[in-house]
């Protein structure tokens, strides 16, 4: 994921969490009155947000949050910057064994928030939805695309509001598809497949085919398209999932498939001319279109295969927050998610609008900046995202270095068995945890 490293990336210095924190919590978690929805914000109140944008990111969450603040004078949103997203997550873990210096709301991911649910430090916000003066009325009023609802639920309960999504989606060499006579865009991995062998021989060896940025999803999508879910059901060694394994290992082995490896994000190589294609979120083109610049036209077109990852934050609140806090809270995250604010936070920063309407909004799709706008209708076709269970967000992050391990096995043109074998304990003792 190339936002991962330098656009977000899929990222946040632990600011130590200060007073005015703490004191904006107010008091004990179990009070009745923090569950009542006020009309409306009658007094001066300040909501805590935790974040990991950088950069043009935090810079439109920022211009977002004075709009806000200018048409709502009674609320101070302050946000409170935590670093890269793994700082965030760490910081959102050891805060929750002090819930009351836990901040209004956070970006998280919910696989991140699974025992803070079950805790029961998460506000539903199912009542807030419905409300008519801090929310929409109703989940349909609020125009935000169900999937993407869904994906931010734990256990069923709607506790988070998707913000900053993005999907994975192919970018691709349009010059060098013509160069070497490749006339049809792959939809499918047989397709992909045949693709990346066709350049990598007329090319002499001298550019492989295709690869993915992140292999956890590789392996995740790779399942689904065979009809898994991903959950601790999968048998890591089973004849499914070493059909998925060696798809790409034997891509390895002959060439014209390649990991990210040290490089981290294929974009590099992509903008170098060393892989024709790669798989990667949606929200980094702004990064391939800068490191490709003049050389070459690129083009980006949906994710081969029937499904595609669905990713990104989604903003949760937590329980022990006021009544009003609760209420303005809402109210900001309402405003982050409106038309306006979303047509503008997706036209700057790459990411994928969660409000329906700007994905049909002409300005969106005719945007002459980026070329995933007017591509998202059909790359959106079919969203998928990790469920949230006990342990899955565990066992979904052990499959990068699982598959690393087996895909290098791959590379030295070793028999992969040995290494599916040592995988399969990695990925059980992930969920058993």
């Amino acid at each position: 994921m190339r936002l991962g490293k330098k656009l977000m990336t899929f990222a946040v210095a632990g600011l130590a969490l200060i007073g005015t924190a703490a004191c904006s919590n107010n008091k004990s978690n179990s009070s009745s009155s923090s569950d009542k929805i006020p009309a409306k914000i009658s007094k001066k109140t300040t909501v805590v947000f935790w974040h990991g944008m950088t950069g043009v990111q935090q810079k439109t969450l920022q211009s977002l949050t004075k709009d806000f603040e200018k048409k709502n004078s009674n609320i101070t949103i302050k946000l409170e910057n935590q670093g890269a997203y793994t700082d965030l997550q760490a910081k959102i873990n050891s805060t929750l064994q002090s819930p009351n210096n836990l901040p209004t709301i956070t970006q998280a991911y919910p696989g991140w928030l699974w025992n803070a649910a079950q805790n029961k430090m998460l506000v539903n916000l199912k009542p807030y939805i419905n409300n008519k003066n801090v929310g929409w009325g109703s989940v349909k009023a609020s125009d935000i695309r169900t999937e993407l609802l869904d994906g931010a639920k734990i256990n069923g309960v709607q506790y988070g509001i998707p913000f900053n999504k993005s999907i994975e989606a192919l970018t691709y060499n349009k010059t060098m598809f013509k160069k070497y006579g490749i006339k049809k865009v792959p939809t499918t991995m047989e397709e992909l497949k045949q693709v990346s062998e066709t350049i990598y021989k007329k090319s002499n060896h001298k550019v492989v085919g295709a690869g993915f940025d992140s292999l956890s999803n590789y392996y995740t999508l790779g399942m689904k398209d065979e009809g898994v879910n991903f959950s601790d059901k999968i048998n890591f060694s089973g004849a499914t999932s070493k059909k998925v394994i060696n798809y790409y290992a034997d891509g390895i082995k002959k060439g014209y498939f390649r990991v990210a490896g040290s490089e981290h994000y294929l974009s590099g190589p992509f903008a170098n001319e060393k892989v024709a294609m790669f798989i990667g979120t949606s929200a980094g083109e702004g990064f391939v279109k800068q490191g490709v610049g003049n050389r070459f036209t690129y083009d980006v077109a949906a994710r081969p295969g029937k499904y595609t990852m669905q990713q990104g934050t989604d903003i949760y609140m937590f329980k022990h927050a006021s009544a009003m806090q609760k209420a303005a809270a809402f109210k900001y995250m309402k405003f982050l998610t409106s038309e306006s604010s979303q047509l503008k936070w997706a036209m700057a920063t790459g990411y994928i609008p969660v409000n329906n309407k700007v994905l049909d909004d002409k300005s969106y799709i005719n945007n002459t900046q980026i070329k995933m706008p007017a591509k998202l209708h059909d790359a959106m076709r079919n969203l998928y995202s990790v469920p949230v269970e006990k342990n899955s967000n565990a066992a979904y992050s052990q499959l990068n270095s699982i598959m690393q391990n087996i895909l290098s096995a791959a590379q030295k043109g070793q028999n992969v068995n040995s290494a599916i074998t040592n995988g399969k304990a990695k990925f059980d003792a992930a969920w058993k945890q």
